[in-house]
């Protein structure tokens, strides 16, 4: 078994877009456009998955998003994606430099939490063992749920 790829519904493409490749710093692989079904679809995969994605073997994310407008809810029922990232310092610093709300810093050196637009929570986890404590993460409280 092989894992494909994590589909997510998106309310504003464009929007989703500007989170998930300008921000978080993710791929496009390919899309889809359906007429007759008024939807499209949007695969995207992670920087150091591009080998395996140009064979089409890498993990995806699948951007999901129907022409016409839909309600679907808060996105907590939906679970999480994780993310290995190098820093998680450096990169919670680069997501709050680019506007994103950190709900869950890293305090611990080794976890952090933020949500899409659509309200999908993303977490991320330090790559090996976790980085020794360091402000200001050390003193930032959780915001919002994640």
């Amino acid at each position: 078994m092989r894992y494909l790829h994590t589909m997510i519904r998106v309310h504003d493409l464009t929007e989703s877009l500007d989170f998930y490749c300008n921000k978080l710093g993710l791929l496009e692989s390919h899309r889809f456009d359906s007429e007759p079904g008024r939807f499209t679809l949007v695969y995207l995969y992670a920087p150091l998955d591009a080998d395996q994605a140009l064979k089409m073997q890498a993990p995806l994310i699948e951007l999901t998003y129907n022409w016409d407008t839909e309600d679907y809810g808060g996105g907590r029922n939906f679970g999480h994606l994780a993310f290995e990232v190098d820093n998680i310092y450096e990169t919670c610093q680069k997501l709050m430099d680019a506007g994103v709300l950190i709900n869950r810093p890293p305090r611990d050196g080794h976890m952090a939490f933020v949500r899409s637009p659509d309200k999908i929570s993303i977490e991320f986890l330090q790559k090996g063992k976790p980085l020794a404590p360091a402000e200001p993460w050390v003193s930032m409280g959780n915001t919002g749920s994640w």
